[in-house]
This record gives structure tokens, sequence and C-alpha cells, in this order.
């Protein structure tokens, strides 16, 4: 089965356009105030009017309340709801019956014992999504450009449907799909030329490496 594609953090139309032009399954759309790709809800009600049916619109937030995630969702008209934050299971699951959206969580991972966490999510969500862990004085839980050894998910039973993000970007790709068997990836960091700034050219370069896998 083809390995599926997120472009995260887009936060232009170009580079939107750019994401939806090269096959992205699912475009990410941050809402958390402290991201460098933090969207205030007009302008991600205006780049998800561009976004196809056939691409799932994903709205990463971080231990966000119900009050913000109700405007958040109605204005991205969001698929996803990507939890980023320390969101425990009981979290996960009300946001699941609250808006009857699919629902991931990020997994931080340094060490092996740090997947275990992904089982205590097994009845709450639909995906989990390994990332690196960032450092504990960081104001970002995310999309920093840092990876963990890859070799951690090696015969790894895993316990839902899952994605793998950190570091990736087109030049390692086909070597983090092929020590994980990864069946979707995620990247942010990996198609910008600046923190925040995505770039069109890195953009396709990601999607057409993952189109070869």
């Amino acid at each position: 089965m083809p390995v599926q594609s997120k472009i995260c953090g887009l936060s232009t139309p170009e580079t939107l356009a750019a994401a939806i032009r090269h096959d992205a399954a699912y475009v990410g759309l941050v809402f958390f105030a402290k991201s460098p790709r933090h969207l205030d809800f007009d302008r991600a009600a205006a780049l998800a009017a561009m976004v196809p049916g056939h691409v799932r619109k994903v709205g990463v937030v971080v231990n966000a309340d119900d009050a913000f995630l109700d405007k958040a969702v109605v204005a991205a008209g969001l698929d996803v709801l990507q939890l980023h934050g320390s969101e425990a299971p009981e979290r996960a699951a009300h946001l699941k019956s609250r808006y009857g959206l699919e629902i991931w969580k990020a997994i931080p991972v340094k060490t092996r014992a740090d997947l275990d966490a992904a089982a205590r999510y097994r009845a709450a969500v639909d995906r989990v999504l390994y990332d690196a862990k960032t450092p504990d004085a960081a104001d970002l839980p995310g999309g920093m450009g840092l990876r963990f050894d890859w070799r951690l998910l090696e015969g790894f039973a895993h316990p839902l449907p899952w994605a793998l993000s950190g570091g990736l970007d087109a030049r390692n790709l086909a070597e983090a799909v092929g020590v994980t068997g990864a069946p979707l990836v995620d990247t942010s960091s990996g198609v910008e030329s600046s923190p925040g700034v995505k770039d069109v050219d890195k953009i396709a370069a990601f999607l057409q490496s993952a189109s070869q896998l």
C-alpha cells in the first residue's frame, strides 16, 4: 500500500496549493500561539476553503480547551484533531465524542519505553503519531526538526494505526520508511526554509519522494 503523507504547519495559499498539487493526503493547520506556524481562525478558514474534499484537514492543538476547539473545528471544517500536548486518554475520548472527528495523539519518543504510552490510547483515539521528544525547556512540543532513533520501532507491536514524524525530509524519507515501515509520514520543518516558512520546492520534493516508496 502506498505511503501517505501529511504536510503540517501550512500557512499560505501558495504552500497549501503545492501540498495539494503534489498529492498530500493530509494538510495540517496549527492552532497554537507559541508556534511560528500558528493560524488565527480567519486565516485558517480562508486556507481551509482551498482544500478539496479528497484531502483531509488536520487541526494541530496543544492542551486546548473546548471553547477554543469549538471555534477551530468550525472555522477550518476540520476532519481530524491532532492532540500534541499532554492530553490524557480520557480527554481524547471526550473530544472524539464531542466532535465526532478522527482523533490523533502525538507520542513523544526518545527511548523504547516511550512507545508504551501508545497503548494507553487504544480505546480513545484513531491513530498515534510517533514524534521526537523535545527538550523539557522547549516552548514547542514538535516541529523543531528533531528525530528519534527509528530503530526503536523495529519489531514494535503497534496498538493502533500510526504515523511517523520528527525530522523527516526528502533526503531521509526513504531510509525512515525502510527502517520503520511507516504507512503515513508527517513533516513540517523538513519542508521549510526557516521556522514557519514553508518552501514549495521542498514540499514538492518530499511528496515526490513519498510517491516512490
